[in-house]
């Protein structure tokens, strides 16, 4: 039976376990990682997986031992310590007027190391707030770490407008390049509250199910453009890519729904006004103080670094 553990940012690796040593799902076990000692749930490794690893097998991180009670009583230790030193760092940089937002501090199990994560919308100078943590948290190493919108969502953790657990939470490992185009030739409303996800930025599944919509695209006349139905000459007025149908504006004024095999485009000019508004793609949200182009990658959407 194959094991693994999940690190930090949903990263599952291979755990190395003597032939001797049982463990079962979910039991806590001390190991070693680049950044030393964590104290991490177990999981079991099914076929699927363990197939995948035989083409790319990530790197395998040692167990050092299961965890005892003492351990799970020092592990909430640990996290109350966490919460401490956070809020301790918060102090510093408010007393150093930087402009920063602390996510989330981290110890080793061992505590001799000490991450703080932190996103800001520029390049932060913290050489004197290092000075500060240095003779707060004697003999332990600091991190200060600066990462994306994105991947503090993804340290934090949550749950979508889907009812699900944030993408980044669970499988998504590197996070694509969306923009509001992608949200445009969806026909999904530009309702800021819809179309971003609790970092603020636009939602990853939006990249998702885009190359099919480009596919029906392409099958499908464009809005505005003159159709001959089986009731006439139309101009298309909008599409429904999930029905893979077109709504289109006959001479008498009608508007009336045709799949593609229903219709042929025609080069001639057709003299039939459209209402813009009854397209999907025109909608806009009712706040003109929203900047849509501010839900779009940058470069404090995503570091990976962490």
């Amino acid at each position: 039976m194959k094991f693994a553990v999940r690190l930090i940012k949903n990263t599952f690796h291979p755990l190395k376990v003597q032939d001797d040593v049982k463990l079962s799902q979910g039991q806590m076990v001390i190991v070693n990682t680049e950044r030393g000692e964590e104290a991490l749930s177990v999981f079991i490794v099914n076929k699927e997986i363990q197939a995948q690893w035989q083409k790319f097998k990530p790197e395998g991180v040692s167990l050092i031992r299961i965890m005892t009670e003492q351990d799970l009583n020092t592990l909430n230790e640990q996290k109350e310590l966490e919460v401490k030193a956070l809020l301790k760092c918060r102090e510093f940089a408010k007393n150093r007027k930087l402009v920063m937002n602390l996510t989330r501090a981290s110890y080793t199990f061992d505590r001799k190391k000490i991450t703080f994560y932190y996103t800001a919308p520029e390049r932060v100078d913290f050489r004197e707030l290092l000075k500060d943590l240095t003779q707060e948290f004697r003999k332990v190493r600091i991190d200060l770490r600066h990462i994306g919108v994105r991947d503090e969502t993804a340290l934090l953790q949550g749950k979508g407008i889907c009812g699900q657990n944030y993408c980044c939470c669970t499988f998504l490992k590197k996070f694509g390049f969306v923009s509001t185009k992608l949200a445009k030739d969806q026909n999904i409303p530009l309702t800021p509250g819809k179309i971003t996800g609790g970092c603020g930025r636009l939602l990853c599944c939006l990249n998702y199910e885009y190359s099919n919509y480009i596919e029906v695209a392409r099958m499908l006349p464009p809005v505005g453009s003159g159709i001959m139905t089986p009731d006439g000459v139309a101009k298309v007025a909008s599409i429904c890519f999930l029905k893979q149908k077109v709504s289109a504006k006959l001479e008498d004024g009608k508007i009336k729904e045709y799949s593609k095999d229903e219709i042929e485009m025609i080069d001639q000019e057709v003299n039939i006004e459209i209402e813009q508004t009854n397209n999907v793609l025109n909608y806009s949200d009712n706040d003109d103080n929203i900047d849509l182009r501010n839900l779009d990658n940058d470069k404090n959407s995503s570091t990976g670094n962490i």
